[in-house]
């Protein structure tokens, strides 16, 4: 799927969600007040009737003149993910997908993980013989620092952390193989297009600004998990590790995309994947890209 943006922005889908509880994913958010929103008389992203939830999981790949950027690698394949049984040990056809956006892993230039959450950093790596390799072999990886040295600190800190897998076979294989870059924070990795701190989901979580001069988009990875929360950004995620630095971050993007005609793309949007944030009388809302 080709998104509305700047220079040419695929979706490679990975897998779907398509029923969900809410309190899966947002904190204390029942069914009852999915079904009070707006957003809630979507199809598109949730089931009317019933009040659950539809995600997407995916990559955005950005093309551009100095080469091709991939934006978060979701779960991956063959991952050890028992506490989430859907990731656990999959095969799903992410990389023949890939193919029919006329991409090889050797296409890929640059991958930026948005931060280093197991949903986002799985296809940095691949089972090769037994052992995790990078998946795009001439990929540069570029790590957000502060994100990078928090990950490094906590698991220094919590040998047993609930993130210890994906750490392991999913950043450390592509640091060890001498394919990660760590940037700033804030920092522009290609012309046109900026990493710009978001913190709260993780300390070091970002957005990618693409921006060609005449036209601009957000990826905004976890900062928005879903399209319900620019109608709530005061909902939080489970998975936010600060829900006040969160809440903070996401009504500051809403705010400074509003009404600019600015594509908003979500890594777990189901459906199109890219919204216009609008304002009315009730707050923000969202429209089709």
């Amino acid at each position: 799927m080709r998104l509305p943006g700047p220079f040419e922005i695929l979706r490679v889908l990975e897998f779907e969600w398509p029923s969900r509880e809410p309190d899966f994913l947002l904190t204390g958010v029942t069914r009852d007040d999915i079904r009070s929103t707006r957003t809630g008389r979507d199809a598109r992203f949730t089931h009317p009737v019933t009040g659950l939830l539809v995600m997407s999981f995916h990559s955005l790949v950005v093309r551009t003149p100095q080469g091709v950027l991939l934006v978060d690698t979701c779960v991956g394949n063959h991952k050890d993910r028992p506490m989430i049984p859907e990731w656990h040990q999959q095969q799903w056809p992410y990389l023949e997908r890939l193919a029919r956006a006329g991409l090889t892993p050797a296409d890929i230039d640059f991958v930026c993980c948005t931060h280093l959450h197991g949903d986002h950093v799985g296809w940095n790596t691949c089972l090769n013989n037994g052992r995790w390799v990078p998946t795009f072999p001439n990929a540069r990886y570029l790590f957000a620092a502060s994100e990078l040295d928090y990950w490094e600190q906590h698991h220094a800190a919590d040998p047993a952390s609930i993130y210890r897998r994906p750490w392991e076979d999913s950043v450390l294989p592509v640091i060890a193989a001498g394919q990660a870059r760590k940037v700033a924070d804030d920092a522009e990795l290609l012309d046109g297009i900026h990493l710009r701190p978001a913190p709260g989901h993780t300390p070091g979580n970002a957005v990618i600004q693409v921006d060609d001069g005449r036209s601009r988009a957000v990826l905004s990875g976890d900062v928005v998990h879903h399209p319900v929360q620019i109608e709530r950004p005061d909902w939080c995620s489970q998975f936010d590790l600060d829900q006040a630095a969160a809440r903070i971050t996401r009504e500051a993007l809403l705010a400074s995309v509003a009404d600019t005609g600015t594509a908003l793309l979500g890594a777990h949007f189901a459906g199109p994947a890219a919204l216009r944030v609008e304002t009315d009388a009730q707050g923000f809302f969202y429209a089709d890209a």
